[in-house]
């Protein structure tokens, strides 16, 4: 595999970190989800290398992008990167958006000639958006946790503060959770005492959990402010975004599940993933029996569909 560049794209308004993997064949820009960076998609890099050109990039509010609060929103987002693609990559580009990055990749194809082929990640199209926000798993954890610790000054540690309140613990057996609990937060403390820089590791969290960590200390809680009062959207309707598409694309739906409150612990309800699919003129559903990280979980059936 060449060299992993770190790089850094900057205008007058502009300001977009971003991980690149030279070579002459097809550029594939990777946009990441909510909470952690570009990084997240690293276990794919070498394979995705041999067929692709990589353009792996920091969402403002993530990673070494800007952190400027008024540009977290999928508007300001999408247009940053369609003017990174037509002067840094400078021709037509295959994306892959994860979660609220598929949000911004559908933008950028709605919104640009640039996308030749588009791969939605498992994205929370309809769900997150306007009222539908309450009843979904984002909305009572990354969102609700994001706008607490805004609200709070005691807490410095947006990542422990994360994994102290997440609502992961629900899962937990009722009897033996407080003490799981208490457990596990005193080792994630113990261990952000010790290496604060790095990505956060507990003995015995699932990897795929833990994945969700990865870059999250670049991560701006304010970001997740806007999946609470809902401004991330910038007024445009997910309906007008996916009539606009009209390149190929594949939409990647990971496992649905409802719990017994009526909420929902996905991105997309069926209902929600028929919609996307009925509105991209051309488009196809590939399922995955996984959680939300398809590309972590399910490593080898990701890559196969961007490999073939």
């Amino acid at each position: 595999m060449e060299e992993i560049m770190s790089s850094k794209y900057t205008t007058d308004n502009i300001s977009l970190h971003y991980y690149e993997i030279k070579n002459d064949l097809k550029p594939l820009v990777l946009i990441h989800a909510q909470g952690v960076s570009s990084i997240s998609y690293d276990n794919v890099f070498k394979t995705l290398s041999k067929k692709y050109h990589i353009f792996a990039l920091d969402c403002y509010g993530h990673g070494y992008s800007s952190h400027d609060r008024g540009n977290y929103n999928i508007q300001a987002i999408g247009e940053a990167i369609i003017n990174f693609i037509e002067n840094i990559v400078k021709c037509n580009v295959y994306l892959v958006g994860h979660s609220s990055g598929g949000l911004i990749a559908a933008f950028i194809a709605a919104y640009s000639d640039f996308c030749e082929k588009l791969y939605l990640e498992d994205p929370p199209f309809f769900s997150s958006q306007g009222e539908r926000r309450f009843k979904t798993f984002n909305y009572n954890d990354l969102s609700s946790i994001c706008h607490s610790y805004n609200e709070q000054r005691e807490e410095k540690d947006f990542v422990l503060y994360y994994f102290s309140n997440q609502k992961a613990w629900d899962f937990f057996p009722e009897k033996s959770r407080n003490k799981i609990r208490r457990k596990m937060i005193g080792m994630a403390k113990k261990y952000r005492e010790k290496h604060s820089d790095k990505d956060l590791k507990v003995p015995f969290w699932p990897k795929s959990a833990l994945s969700g960590y990865r870059g999250m200390n670049q991560y701006d809680p304010y970001f997740g402010e806007t999946f609470y009062n809902d401004s991330f959207h910038a007024n445009i309707s997910h309906e007008e975004i996916l009539k606009k598409i009209r390149c190929e694309t594949v939409i990647m739906k990971a496992k649905t599940n409802i719990s017994d409150e009526g909420v929902l612990l996905a991105a997309m309800s069926e209902e929600d993933v028929k919609k996307v699919n009925n509105f991209i003129t051309d488009s196809k559903i590939i399922r995955f029996e996984c959680g939300h990280g398809i590309h972590i979980e399910k490593e080898k059936e990701f890559l196969k569909y961007l490999m073939e």
